[in-house]
Parts: C-alpha cells; sequence; structure tokens
C-alpha cells in the first residue's frame, strides 16, 4: 500500500471513529495502519540521516552515516 492510501485510509478510519465509531476489527486495521506509517517515516528519516556528510575545519568530509548508521 503507498503512503497516500495509507493516510487517507488512516484518516477516513480517524473521521469514522470521531463519527460513529469503529469496530474491533477496524480498530485493528487502523493500529497496524498506523504502525506502518511510524515505521515508514523513521525508515525515510534514517535513510536521509545516513546520506549526512560535514566538511571539518581541516577540510576532511566526515561521512555520519558510515559512522553512526547501520
Amino acid at each position: 500500500m503507498k503512503v497516500e492510501q495509507m493516510t487517507a485510509r488512516i484518516n477516513e478510519l480517524y473521521h469514522k471513529s470521531q463519527t460513529e465509531g469503529l469496530t474491533d476489527a477496524e480498530k485493528e486495521e487502523q493500529q497496524t495502519l498506523r504502525q506502518a506509517y511510524v515505521a515508514n517515516v523513521r525508515a525515510n528519516l534514517r535513510g536521509q540521516l545516513n546520506r549526512i556528510s560535514i566538511v571539518e575545519k581541516d577540510g576532511s568530509i566526515t561521512d555520519l552515516g558510515a559512522k553512526y548508521g547501520s
């Protein structure tokens, strides 16, 4: 499932929970989608952080992804 579809479904379930309430199956789906969304955001952030390089005062370049990433 794409992130846009996941976000739309999460929002749809949220709005339904505010108006009518959710069934147990829908609550479980909502929780699963939220966990998948958060995992996706974390993976994207980790990927961005691993690509950061810092130019030191002496001109050398420190690749933070290689230094701290896994």
